[in-house]
């Protein structure tokens, strides 16, 4: 990314203050991590470039861990944070007792970004919020509303859990080379209320139910709740696009066991 004048507004919606304990995900060359190290102070990076780890490592003010993001353990990499000189004045500020102090912020591969979204899910408990720089099609799919085309099972499965708003929009020119694509910057923050479920569960229901979404409901989830010898009540004649996150997740929550 080139624009100056991009990099400081979605740097400005991010707003990092000293005390936060931020971790970015693929840094590339530094064009965020520069302007975020200077208002933090310290900064986690996940890298998996060799030849960038090396170059990341010559700043003292990062941590930086080589790893492919898909397999890192947020819960575990918080603790070593914590445990990390960079970051001993965020430990030592009585800050520790709130459950959520992890801030995430990254420019995800176009590639894998949703499988990087299911993995952060995971560790939704552990974080405070998310911000990061995407496809723009995919951040309107995030937050699409029922009974549109971008509505999917991005939607339902990431609106469970947090809520979002499309924050800056990033275009071509911004970047060097131009890529074909335009972006977005999305912000995400986990919902303080919401429905406990069984996680597979409900992954599994939605997935079955947009595999799909041109045939009604009956052809698809209608299968899978026979199988289960469902017996409750549930309108099979829509199709997946048509029912909102809160039936999905009411549906779920009648699988106990």
């Amino acid at each position: 990314m080139v624009d100056q004048g991009v990099i400081e507004e979605i740097i400005d919606v991010i707003a990092p203050k000293g005390h936060d304990l931020m971790i970015e995900i693929g840094p590339g060359l530094g064009a965020m991590t520069k302007p975020l190290v200077k208002q933090l102070g310290q900064l986690c990076v996940i890298e998996l470039d060799k030849d960038l780890v090396k170059q990341l490592k010559t700043n003292t003010s990062l941590m930086v861990i080589e790893a492919d993001v898909l397999k890192v353990d947020f819960a575990s990499l918080e603790i070593e944070l914590l445990g990390n000189k960079l970051f001993s004045q965020i430990a030592n500020d009585g800050q520790v007792s709130s459950k959520k102090l992890m801030r995430v912020v990254g420019n995800l591969p176009y590639n894998i970004s949703t499988p990087i979204l299911f993995h952060l899910l995971k560790f939704v408990d552990q974080i405070k919020d998310q911000h990061f720089m995407l496809q723009k099609e995919v951040v309107d799919r995030m937050i699409a509303r029922p009974c549109t085309a971008d509505y999917g099972r991005l939607s339902v499965m990431l609106q469970w859990r947090y809520e979002m708003q499309s924050l800056v929009d990033v275009p071509p020119e911004s970047f060097d080379p131009p890529p074909r694509v335009r972006s977005a910057v999305v912000g995400m923050r986990p919902r303080e209320v919401f429905e406990n479920l069984r996680f597979e569960v409900f992954q599994n229901l939605v997935q079955v139910s947009f595999s799909q979404r041109r045939k009604l409901l009956r052809h698809t989830l209608g299968r899978w709740l026979d199988e289960r010898r469902f017996e409750g009540e549930f309108d099979l004649k829509r199709r997946a696009e048509e029912v909102c996150v809160e039936e999905y997740v009411a549906l779920a929550k009648q699988f106990v066991a």
